[in-house]
């Protein structure tokens, strides 16, 4: 990998076993990501573009290949992967799963508890990522069904953040979002991979982030191929 590349993955195949027979999700997938950079994966829905990302995210497992981060194989058995998680990875999803009987501020507050941050310093923290992400005063204590899409996305995107992860994951993180509010998501993205040296990983099935993207892959069929670099 360059110094500016901190993903690597090389040769990655999962197969999953259904009624029908085995069918390849990810074929043999190989590509870099960097640092200050966006990098898109755009595909069709049962492309195989979630299932790579989950195995970058380690939340499954290929049966063949390798995945770097910060030059460390997190497939080898001796990788802690819930360290590796709480270090390097922060997750935006779709659906936003942020906890429903927990606020916007303790959603979170929530990795740093996990990762034995102090009280104190969760919330101080966790209140200037919200504030970064334009989620203030009464909407800390919002629970996110009290909340419009957009908000859960933004305080998501803040949870992502909590433990200043080198990499976010994001899996279709406008598909949940009308047009508007979808468009600001994306650019809250592309401003944490430019400004705060990010490395953003997002699959999508929306071709019109290819717009904020530094580097795009086309998925069909498990396969990968660069359409900008």
């Amino acid at each position: 990998m360059t110094e500016q590349e901190i993903l690597s993955a090389t040769d990655v195949s999962k197969t999953f076993q259904v009624k029908a027979g085995d069918v390849t999700a990810v074929d043999s997938v190989s590509f870099t990501a960097g640092r200050g950079q966006v990098t898109t994966i755009v595909g069709p829905s049962g492309s195989g573009k979630t299932t790579l990302l989950y195995i970058v995210g380690s939340l499954e497992k290929p049966e063949t290949g390798a995945i770097e981060v910060a030059g460390s194989n997190i497939l080898d058995p001796a990788t802690d992967l819930v360290r590796y998680r709480r270090k390097h990875v922060g997750f935006v999803f779709q659906f936003f799963n942020l906890i429903p009987t927990l606020t916007a501020l303790e959603n979170v507050m929530l990795p740093m508890d996990l990762a034995g941050v102090s009280p104190e310093e969760q919330n101080r923290r966790a209140s200037e990522l919200l504030d970064g992400m334009g989620v203030s005063g009464r909407l800390l204590k919002a629970r996110p069904n009290k909340m419009s899409g957009g908000e859960n996305q933004r305080v998501a995107i803040a949870r992502a953040l909590a433990n200043d992860p080198d990499i976010i994951l994001a899996d279709e993180p406008t598909g949940n979002l009308d047009t508007a509010t979808g468009r600001t998501v994306i650019d809250i993205l592309s401003r944490l991979a430019h400004e705060s040296d990010k490395c953003v990983l997002m699959v999508t099935h929306d071709e019109s982030v290819l717009d904020v993207s530094d580097r795009a892959f086309r998925m069909v069929d498990g396969h990968l191929n660069e359409i900008r670099a």
